[in-house]
C-alpha cells in the first residue's frame, strides 16, 4: 500500500525556519515525482517545489530562494527546508506523489499525504 506521511510542521515566527519531512512507503522515490504543495485558508491548493529523480529538482513561485528540496533515497523521505519564513507562508502543506515528470498541477497527482501544518506568527 503506497502511503506518504508529512512531517515537521508548527509555529515559526517570521524570519524563522523549519524542515518538512515526507516519508514514502509502499514505494520506492525512483520512479515517483514527489511534490510539495500548499493550501492556506480559502484558497487553492498550489504548487510550492518538486523533486524527480531524472531531472533534479523544481521550485514554484517564489520558494525558489527561500526553500531548499532533497532526498534521502535510503531513508525513503523528501524534505523540504523553508527558511526566512513570512506569514504569508501560513498554509498545510502536503506531498504528493506521480509516476511521471514533476507538475505544478495538483490534479495530476495520484497519491498524497494528510498535510501538516505550517503557521507563521509572531
Amino acid at each position: 500500500q503506497l502511503q506518504l506521511v508529512e512531517s515537521g510542521g508548527g509555529l515559526v515566527q517570521p524570519g524563522g525556519s523549519l524542515r518538512l519531512s515526507c516519508a514514502a512507503s509502499g514505494f520506492t522515490l525512483d520512479y515517483y515525482a514527489i511534490g510539495w504543495f500548499r493550501q492556506a485558508p480559502g484558497k487553492g491548493r498550489e504548487g510550492v517545489s518538486c523533486i524527480w529523480s531524472s531531472v533534479g529538482s523544481t521550485y514554484y513561485a517564489d520558494s525558489v530562494n527561500r526553500f531548499t528540496i532533497s532526498r534521502d533515497n535510503a531513508k525513503n523521505t523528501v524534505y523540504l527546508q523553508m527558511n526566512s519564513l513570512k506569514p504569508e507562508d501560513t498554509a498545510v502543506y502536503y506531498c504528493a506523489a506521480r509516476r511521471a515528470e514533476c507538475s505544478s498541477y495538483s490534479g495530476i497527482y495520484d497519491y498524497w499525504g494528510q498535510g501538516t501544518q505550517v503557521t507563521v506568527s509572531s
